[in-house]
């Protein structure tokens, strides 16, 4: 009895040799066909039935003798044939697709986070959506909705946490392991915290002993452990400390206000801390415009370590915040959720700060 092909596999134009005609002048070509399950088996010389199992990745399709299907993948690279994943998702019950919530998508930082989480949902299988903007009551239509089979909420402020459904695969990134309220999720964190004890103790050990600090209006739980940090730092090292708070959403001109502000100080501090790169752009542009030289007349360090940051002049010292670690981290947990594994903690990925040109010893005449 001849085998019944897979649903999968029947696709619009099956029977048609991939190929494309000749385009009439003064028109655009037709795509050109994608080769399917049946031009697979016509070359191979098997049924359709036989190629839908050997890309099923079911205990059926290990059946099929390792010869067969060495024959099959050989015919499928020759004819750039790709699996179409569609039915066996549905089967599943899964849509293949997983979204990446962060804060503000033109955040230098978060383009680390999605190179990372690409290369690690490609291991997996996963496509990816990217969004930002989004809300606490945004988050849980995505969450119960079929469109996605899991999240990754990334650097979430106090507004944007809520009620998520307790079924939902979620993994948290740069976020509170322990937020309270039944909340808890699987979490990968960065040692923020120890990122910031390093740049106040280097610019101590640089002899500066009033440090300025530009950081984030966002109530948000990587902010909060970062002021924890600089507050602890300061008073075990004895420094004075000014600080101004900014918008990272409003970019580098709401910085460069907020440093004209901060240098316009009687008693201006010879060295900053800004929370991300960004930031440290704007006030590198302020003192610019007052004349001032980093790092002869200022000393400037950064956060997160954006490819920008090697590429201002002088190249800016900075706290390396590993996205591209943290996303591959998240999507590996988010994995394992969704294949119904339990997920182990995973201990706060390292931080490091990166020397470079714009830090200086303290002037004689400061």
């Amino acid at each position: 009895m001849p085998e019944k092909a897979a649903p999968e596999d029947a696709e619009p134009g099956d029977g048609v040799p991939p190929g494309r005609p000749e385009p009439a002048a003064g028109t655009w070509p037709a795509p050109v066909r994608r080769p399917t399950g049946r031009d697979v088996a016509r070359l191979a010389g098997v049924s359709q039935a036989t190629v839908s199992l050997v890309f099923s990745g079911s205990e059926a399709g290990r059946r099929v003798s390792d010869a067969t299907r060495e024959r099959v993948r050989e015919a499928a690279r020759g004819l750039g044939y790709r699996p179409q994943a569609a039915g066996r998702q549905l089967r599943l019950g899964r849509s293949g697709m997983i979204l990446l919530a962060v804060p503000n998508i033109l955040g230098p930082f978060f383009g680390r986070v999605l190179e990372g989480v690409h290369e690690e949902a490609g291991k997996h299988g996963l496509a990816v959506v990217v969004s930002s903007g989004w809300g606490s009551a945004t988050l849980a239509e995505a969450a119960t909705t079929s469109r996605f089979d899991g999240l990754l909420i990334c650097s979430p402020d106090d507004s944007q946490l809520g009620e998520l459904p307790a079924d939902t695969p979620v993994v948290f990134l740069d976020a509170d392991p322990d937020p309270g309220g039944g909340l808890a999720r699987p979490t990968v964190e960065l040692d923020v915290g120890g990122g910031m004890r390093a740049a106040v103790a280097h610019l101590a050990a640089l002899g500066h002993r009033r440090i300025a600090r530009l950081r984030s209006t966002h109530a948000a739980y990587t902010f909060r452990v970062r002021q924890a940090a600089f507050e602890e730092t300061v008073l075990e090292l004895g420094l004075d400390a000014v600080e101004l708070g900014v918008s990272l959403n409003e970019g580098q001109a709401a910085a460069r206000e907020v440093a004209h502000r901060l240098l316009d100080l009687p008693d201006r501090p010879h060295a900053v801390i800004c929370d991300d790169d960004v930031v440290a752009a704007g006030v590198y542009q302020a003192a610019a415009e007052r004349g001032l030289r980093v790092p002869a007349d200022l000393s400037v360090v950064g956060i997160d370590n954006v490819p920008v940051a090697a590429l201002l002049t002088p190249p800016l010292t900075t706290v390396d915040l590993p996205g591209e670690e943290l996303g591959r981290a998240g999507v590996a947990a988010l994995a394992g959720l969704l294949r119904g594994e339990a997920v182990a903690p995973v201990p706060p990925l390292a931080t490091s700060l990166v020397l470079r040109s714009s830090t200086a010893p303290v002037s004689p005449e400061h």
